[in-house]
């Protein structure tokens, strides 16, 4: 009896996974440098302690076609952040106190979008390298599709054997749960992600609607601002802009563990009882097929997951610059992975940039 429940409930998780994972069979194009002129555009930089990483951002997007300010809110920094973006000409913003109930990014995004002047806003994290065309492309996409928002995907830059290792890993976990960037089934409202590292939206849109008030108190605010405003009817989608955009989030696999884990257990945007389902699905469809195969115990539901998490490693592959024996031995990283969203899970209260959440 024990082994039918045992098998049943194996079953019913390599099923989800399978279903969720088919949304990959068919993208919309990848984001594309822009033929025509777009309205004016003003770049927001969410910025604290970034020092050491918002150069070449500001390098790429200061002066780049369309973009008619770069607007940097210096959240309380200790470092020489705000210099830095002045000598590079940005427009600093000398971000106010955080106030109850917000958490740090979602205030300084809203200080930010207060003082922009361009019809579109285009939000940029510092650990970003774009190319200098991505600001005009991600609004010239948006137009084209008729979005109101639009988040898009970058290439990982990981600098290390470790992080190419464990990366990979980390963010096939949210293949399993939503849909992939660029996807043309993107599910359910409420299973839709986005990323914040490039996000462009209508300035009327989320002033007017007062978009990001309404998720200030998120750390996970960038999908807690998609499914907002996809409830409220706006258009919104998730695209990938990998020819266009790059980033550098963590220079260890350790930091990755710990800082990415934080979030991609999407703490808050999802009730409790769905986290812990997903992370029975992770668990069951990503990190034990492997692990059952080593052991010698693998059956037919083991070697249909390990295909499908084969198929997931050529699908991600493109968005890495760096790959080689690393990234294609991550899938040994999968219960690593699958640990930290756990953690995230069990440990509710974080600490980020010296603020607690």
């Amino acid at each position: 009896m024990r082994h039918a429940v045992v098998g049943v409930v194996r079953a019913a998780a390599a099923a989800t996974a399978l279903v969720r994972l088919t949304r990959a069979a068919q993208r919309h194009p990848p984001v594309a440098v822009a033929t025509h002129p777009v309205p004016a555009i003003s770049v927001v930089v969410p910025a604290r302690d970034e020092a050491g990483r918002i150069g070449p951002l500001l390098a790429a997007v200061v002066g780049a076609p369309g973009v008619r300010e770069v607007v940097v809110v210096d959240d309380e920094s200790s470092d020489a952040t705000a210099a830095i973006a002045r000598r590079a000409g940005a427009t600093v913003v000398t971000g106010r106190r955080l106030p109850p109930g917000w958490a740090g990014k979602a205030w300084a995004l809203q200080q930010g979008v207060e003082i922009a002047n361009g019809s579109w806003v285009v939000v940029l994290d510092a650990d970003t390298r774009p190319d200098p065309a991505l600001p005009a492309a991600v609004v010239a996409r948006a137009m084209a599709d008729g979005l109101d928002l639009i988040s898009v995907a970058g290439r990982f830059e990981c600098p290390r054997a470790p992080l190419r290792w464990l990366h990979p890993a980390m963010l096939t976990t949210l293949l399993y749960r939503a849909a992939p960037p660029g996807a043309r089934r993107s599910g359910p409202v409420g299973q839709r992600v986005a990323n914040g590292q490039c996000m462009a939206a209508r300035r009327s849109v989320l002033v007017g609607s007062d978009a990001i008030t309404a998720v200030g108190h998120h750390t996970v605010e960038d999908v807690a601002l998609a499914r907002g405003l996809a409830t409220a009817g706006f258009a919104v989608d998730f695209l990938d802009a990998t020819d266009l955009l790059r980033v550098r989030m963590y220079e260890s696999a350790g930091e990755a563990w710990r800082g990415w884990g934080r979030s991609l257990s999407l703490p808050g945007v999802d009730p409790v009882a769905r986290r812990v389902l997903d992370l029975g699905v992770l668990a069951l469809a990503q990190a034990v097929p492997l692990l059952r195969l080593l052991l010698r115990r693998a059956d037919v539901i083991d070697v249909v997951l390990l295909a499908a998490r084969a198929g997931t490693l050529l699908g991600t592959a493109r968005a890495y610059d760096q790959r080689g024996p690393a990234y294609w031995c991550s899938p040994l990283a999968d219960p690593l992975a699958v640990v930290a969203i756990a953690r995230g899970l069990v440990f509710r209260r974080q600490r980020w940039r010296g603020r607690a959440y």
